[in-house]
């Protein structure tokens, strides 16, 4: 069952208020079809599939979560409830990051993404799950969303039913909850998102058919292909096929790799290897490097930021211009997107103010060293420097907790 019929601690941080949070529908859904998620109502799972699949595709995934999700938050010190949540943001004493980090991740991977909601009706506490997307559909009166642990293999009466942000719902356990759907837009499809690199899914195939095709190299030994002609007796087809099954079990390592043929022996053994040769390796290798660049511009992200220049040596200057680019075109967006529903949740049900909240974002490396001062730093970049203002003599060790492309 899901986590949200699990008897659990839900108190995570709030203000008690005596008005009523607002109006309730009890009402639940009375026909619980859903809309399927691709024909066969399985693409979260093939998408799942494919990222444990593809080395590339997988590693954008990861990296493209953890950058979103970043190193933490920063916010208003004055607003002790606020820093409370940000530590603690449910019963299950994960942190607002470890909510944010698993949501980013679902986005990027599936095009969808669900945060459940949990309160009372007077609002005296608030707590965010994080809900694995894989698990979620949507109901057909669009105004909610339908949990099951296994999807092929549907029962109503194993499902929870949880309307969608901003309407609550009681549940059993007296609590009140709601689901926040995100989605990234894609043109014709109305209920469910696209993941952003849907047009890269041919390439992230190509590139695990192509590690596929190299590990069958190395379980061969790198044994050529060709057909083994044997020559022998038999007195019934059932047992030159056993013959030919034995020699194929001993000598043929990967399926195809060797054709065994057996014909009737003569005189004298002409049985012989006849090799098939292949000069095409240069075209392997240089379809597993394109797909692999295909699937970096699918995903509109950058090959320094994916592992993928190691090899050429390590350019951090380049690493730092990908990073502000990848800061200021996907990272600052993705992350705006993902709070802002929490920020009014938590001024909403809570009574939080949580204008302040921002996500630490830190460059993966350092151009310069953390002993210089902010004044040097700005110098170095070619930016104006005062040695005297208070705020530039600090050193740049004592604001690694913010995010330090805010001070330029």
């Amino acid at each position: 069952m899901m986590n949200t019929t699990k008897t659990k601690s839900l108190v995570a941080v709030g203000n008690r208020r005596e008005e009523p949070l607002m109006t309730l529908s009890t009402a639940q859904v009375s026909n619980k079809k859903f809309w399927r998620w691709g024909d066969d109502n399985m693409t979260p799972y093939a998408l799942s599939l494919m990222s444990r699949r593809s080395t590339t595709h997988r590693r954008i995934i990861n990296d493209k979560a953890d950058y979103i999700a970043g190193k933490g938050f920063a916010c208003d010190e004055s607003v002790p409830l606020l820093a409370q949540f940000v530590a603690q943001a449910n019963g299950d004493g994960e942190s607002l990051r470890t909510v944010l980090s698993r949501v980013a991740f679902d986005k990027a991977l599936l095009g969808n993404a669900f945060v459940e909601v949990v309160t009372d009706q007077s609002g005296s506490f608030l707590s965010l799950y994080h809900q694995d997307a894989s698990n979620v559909r949507l109901a057909r009166d669009d105004k909610h969303v339908i949990l099951h642990h296994n999807w092929s293999a549907f029962k109503a009466e194993e499902s929870v039913v949880l309307p969608l942000y901003p309407h609550f719902e009681q549940q059993s356990d007296g609590s009140l909850r709601s689901v926040v759907h995100y989605k990234e837009y894609e043109p014709m499809f109305t209920h469910y998102g696209v993941p952003k690199y849907i047009a890269g899914m041919g390439v992230s195939a190509i590139a695990y058919k192509t590690d596929c095709w190299n590990i069958s190299r190395l379980d061969n030994s790198f044994q050529l292909s060709g057909v083994m002609m044997l020559d022998a007796a038999t007195d019934n087809e059932a047992e030159a096929e056993q013959i030919v099954r034995t020699a194929q079990r001993r000598f043929a390592g990967e399926p195809g790799q060797v054709m065994f043929i057996l014909r009737d022996g003569q005189e004298h053994d002409n049985s012989q290897f006849i090799p098939v040769t292949s000069s095409n390796e240069g075209d392997w290798s240089a379809l597993h490097d394109q797909a692999t660049s295909d699937i970096v511009i699918a995903h509109s992200w950058f090959r320094s930021l994916s592992g993928l220049d190691y090899s050429s040596g390590f350019s951090s200057e380049r690493i730092l211009h990908e990073y502000e680019v990848a800061l200021n075109t996907v990272i600052l967006a993705e992350q705006a997107e993902l709070l802002s529903p929490l920020k009014r949740i938590l001024h909403d049900v809570a009574h939080i103010d949580a204008s302040s909240l921002e996500v630490i974002n830190r460059p993966p490396t350092r151009s310069k060293p953390i002993y210089m001062k902010v004044w040097e730093a700005r110098k170095a970049d070619g930016l104006d420097y005062d040695p005297q203002d208070e705020r530039q003599q600090v050193f740049l060790s004592e604001i690694t907790k913010y995010n330090v492309t805010s001070i330029k």
